[in-house]
């Protein structure tokens, strides 16, 4: 196979003191991260000067679980955070080219909400965010929303479909020079540039325009973070960034072709979707000394809570086995369907107990766990980029900010002599940076009639 001629991506996957799920606890972590905003601040400008591509930033509305001791153990089940929007218009005011990425559901959203919220954040920023599209993985959400239970996961999926369409579509409500704001003739905007959506569809009803002028990227950067077949689907008809989780290089590879050859279904180019799996780097100047660090991590796991996250994540009540049980087969859930997959796949394919599982899911909840020296952490990345398993990574930092400080004086150096990774930005938006194209608009009937 030719070797590729493109750069990887690179994302800085925020979570407020790391990605462990003991991150907070280490003394090395921002114990109060979630509502520290000078935090953000100091680990923003550090992604921003390693030139990573993105920050992406997670959400949930409602805190993850029910077992209230677990929860009280815990940093990384949405407890104690800011709401990633607000968050993200805060660090665009002390970043310059770095994307500023954040997540929201589409099953607790209505489209205009997100279309609004997105394209300030894209005039906020110049031209540099991007919207995570999730359909929300967890029951507990609905108890919020004046729901009794979760929708179906097809149900979920097919509202999403219409969902994303209409936020593009009000995305577009304007040309882009559209606002003349000429004070000579007295016209703020020209009438015949506006153009109503009047969508009418299964699950959405709405007229438009968006009271927001088109964003400066056309429409902030589409991402999508579901593996499910439901969630290829999507991905592959209007994602531009996936998150995703695969453990080994053949599931890597496997998922890139499944996905990337979807898209000439739909009229797309497969260099205008970037797949970007989760990396959970450990990073030490020996790999002795990185073998510690993670060891003192998985040391600091309380077992309630490493046993909840499992739960939450498979959508299963393991409470009839104990720890030193292999782990059963699990009823189908209607939670998020691939992590369950690829958990349950982890556990047969190593013969893991519910303990190994727990300690697997505690340090990063699925997603490739690499331990070693800058060296050996990038030949893993090259080996799965090159191999087409990626087009770059979300990078998962244990702690922060000691696990993003790592990677960026260590790791990013080695890529960048290898000449994988960029050592400036390309351009000033996000859209630039990740080589995607600026959509053009799209014209309805103009509001004139």
């Amino acid at each position: 196979m030719p070797r590729r001629r493109d750069r990887m991506r690179l994302g800085a996957f925020l979570y407020p003191g790391g990605h462990h799920v003991a991150a907070w606890r280490h003394p090395s972590a921002q114990a109060d991260a979630g509502i520290n905003a000078a935090h953000y601040r100091q680990i923003a400008r550090t992604a921003e000067a390693a030139k990573f591509d993105l920050i992406f930033l997670a959400d949930g509305v409602s805190i993850r679980g029910d077992d209230l001791d677990a929860l009280s153990r815990t940093a990384i089940r949405y407890v104690g955070q800011f709401e990633p929007l607000t968050l993200l218009s805060h660090l665009s005011a002390v970043t310059e080219r770095i994307g500023l990425v954040a997540t929201a559901s589409t099953t607790y959203n209505e489209p205009f909400h997100v279309a609004r919220k997105f394209a300030s954040l894209d005039h906020l920023s110049g031209g540099r965010a991007g919207w995570n599209l999730v359909t929300s993985a967890d029951p507990r959400e609905a108890w919020n929303f004046s729901r009794e239970s979760h929708l179906a996961h097809a149900n979920r999926y097919a509202r999403a479909e219409e969902f994303v369409d209409v936020v593009r579509g009000l995305w577009d409500s304007y040309a882009d020079d559209a606002f003349v704001r000429d004070r000579d003739s007295g016209r703020f905007f020209e009438p015949s540039k506006l153009h109503l959506l009047a969508h009418e569809g299964e699950h959405f009803s709405v007229r438009g325009p968006l009271n927001v002028p088109r964003p400066p990227q056309g429409h902030p950067v589409v991402v999508q973070a579901g593996s499910s077949e439901a969630g290829k689907a999507l991905a592959a008809r209007t994602a531009e960034v996936i998150f995703t989780a695969q453990q080994t290089l053949e599931d890597a590879v496997a998922f890139y072709a499944d996905v990337k050859g979807r898209m000439a279904g739909h009229g797309r180019d497969p260099d205008h979707l970037k797949i970007m799996p989760g990396a959970f780097p450990v990073v030490g100047r020996t790999e002795a000394e990185a073998q510690d660090k993670f060891a003192a991590l998985q040391a600091l796991i309380h077992p309630v809570v490493g046993r909840s996250l499992l739960e939450q994540l498979t959508g299963a009540d393991l409470s009839a086995y104990p720890d030193d049980a292999i782990v059963p087969d699990l009823p189908e859930t209607n939670g998020g369907k691939s992590r369950q997959e690829l958990f349950l796949r982890l556990a047969r394919r190593e013969g893991l107990t519910i303990r190994d599982l727990y300690l697997r899911a505690a340090s990063a909840r699925g997603h490739w766990v690499i331990v070693g020296t800058p060296g050996q952490i990038a030949d893993a990345l090259q080996e799965r980029f090159e191999a087409r398993g990626a087009d770059g990574f979300n990078i998962m930092p244990p702690t922060l900010p000691g696990g993003l400080d790592d990677f960026a004086t260590l790791v990013i150096p080695e890529l960048q002599r290898r000449g994988l990774f960029r050592r400036d930005y390309e351009g000033a938006t996000l859209r630039e940076n990740l080589g995607l194209p600026r959509p053009a608009g799209r014209a309805w009937r103009s509001a004139r009639g």
